[in-house]
């Protein structure tokens, strides 16, 4: 797909029909389960600013976009701190522990989310979460949106060979669910997810939770909604229903 059809995919209909009869659905979990980045943010902003980085300014929500928001910590630690990678790796498990006292009370899931579970579960589709987050604060934000019971599957970049904007994530949860690539979408959040998603051949359904549409576009999502209420997710959603009826 083009750039140019890339964003006429924003003004044609959504369609999701080329992965019918739909087997599984995969999502992201930070910012496509529930809005974390704004915690992820307030742990990176509070401990970088207690280091001293930035000549102790605060790191704005434009920094954490280009630099932070869903990539693996590898990557993070090596944009901050160049020179001393064992120390960003280190600082990187420190701020994840600070974003777990954080989520732990505060995380909320995306508007229409139990809706779309709900679609999901009376039509007994196979479901995983893939994401780039270490595995206990996957599990934490899993666990405190009630949805522990729903995955079928939890798949960690950093438990993979290559994490995300690599495909081998998303990889490993048709292998894990036994499920083709052509009968499964995706739902993300991020640029570097949705370039994981598209590398492995599945659509993806972009969600603006914090990330610029245009950013989101230039990645090639499928199209874009603005959360699980969106008409168009449900046009899309419903089209599916009928090529299988």
């Amino acid at each position: 797909m083009t750039a140019s059809s890339g964003q006429n995919s924003m003004d044609s209909k959504p369609s999701l029909a080329k992965v019918a009869p739909l087997e599984a659905v995969l999502f992201d979990v930070d910012g496509t389960l529930c809005d974390s980045d704004p915690l992820h943010h307030q742990a990176f902003q509070i401990m970088l600013q207690e280091i001293g980085f930035n000549g102790g300014v605060p790191i704005t929500e434009d920094f954490f976009i280009e630099n932070i928001a869903g990539k693996h910590n590898d990557e993070i630690a090596k944009i901050l701190f160049p020179d001393d990678l064992p120390r960003g790796l280190k600082f990187c498990e420190e701020k994840e522990e600070m974003f777990r006292r954080l989520a732990s009370e505060q995380v909320k899931a995306l508007n229409g989310l139990y809706k779309v579970k709900k679609w999901i579960e009376d039509r007994g589709l196979k479901r995983a979460a893939v994401t780039n987050a270490p595995r206990p604060n996957a599990e934490l934000m899993i666990s405190k949106l009630g949805l522990s019971d729903f995955f079928d599957a939890v798949i960690i970049g950093g438990e993979c060979e290559h994490a995300k904007p690599h495909p081998q994530p998303y990889l490993k949860a048709l292998e894990v669910l036994r499920v083709s690539k052509d009968h499964t979408f995706i739902f993300e959040d991020s640029v570097s997810g949705i370039k994981a998603g598209v590398a492995a051949e599945m659509p993806v359904v972009g969600i603006t939770t914090r990330n610029p549409e245009h950013l989101l576009m230039e990645a090639k999502p499928t199209f874009l909604i603005k959360d699980y209420e969106d008409p168009k997710l449900w046009a899309a959603l419903e089209e599916l229903d009928k090529l299988k009826a």
